[in-house]
């Protein structure tokens, strides 16, 4: 065979596997997995879903690093990382969203008494913010 058939053919293989591996990694976003806590939501939020009561997680900091809700309000958590994260309550066990994948969100409630309440991520524990509850 020439050398030339051999090059595109393996082009083409790169190619496939290129699109394969693309196709697995946007597939397997998809997953049940994420999420967690005890009012775990695993379906992607809308980017007007709860304004003013939504983290985001990007370049592996928190927006807003603090938050100021009402007593019980839900708060969804959107990782728009590459990696997986929590957002967890340091004292207290007040709330935790467990693992969110990258591209997943995650909700809680927060308490019902007002305070500060500091959080980091479990994973990586330099990720820190305050949800205060007023």
């Amino acid at each position: 065979m020439p050398l030339s058939f051999l090059r595109g053919r393996a082009r083409s293989a790169v190619a496939a596997a290129v699109c394969t591996l693309a196709l697995t990694t946007l597939t397997g976003c998809s997953d049940s997995g994420g999420g967690g806590g005890d009012s775990a939501t695993k379906s992607a939020a809308s980017p007007s879903a709860g304004a003013g009561t939504q983290v985001t997680i990007d370049n592996f900091t928190f927006r807003p690093a603090a938050l100021t809700v009402a007593p019980g309000a839900k708060v969804t958590v959107v990782n728009n990382d590459t990696t997986t994260h929590t957002l967890t309550a340091t004292k207290g066990a007040s709330f935790d969203t467990g693992d969110i994948a990258p591209g997943r969100s995650a909700g809680f409630t927060a308490p019902s008494k007002p305070g500060a309440f500091p959080y980091d991520c479990t994973i990586h524990p330099f990720m820190k913010g305050t949800l205060t509850v007023k």
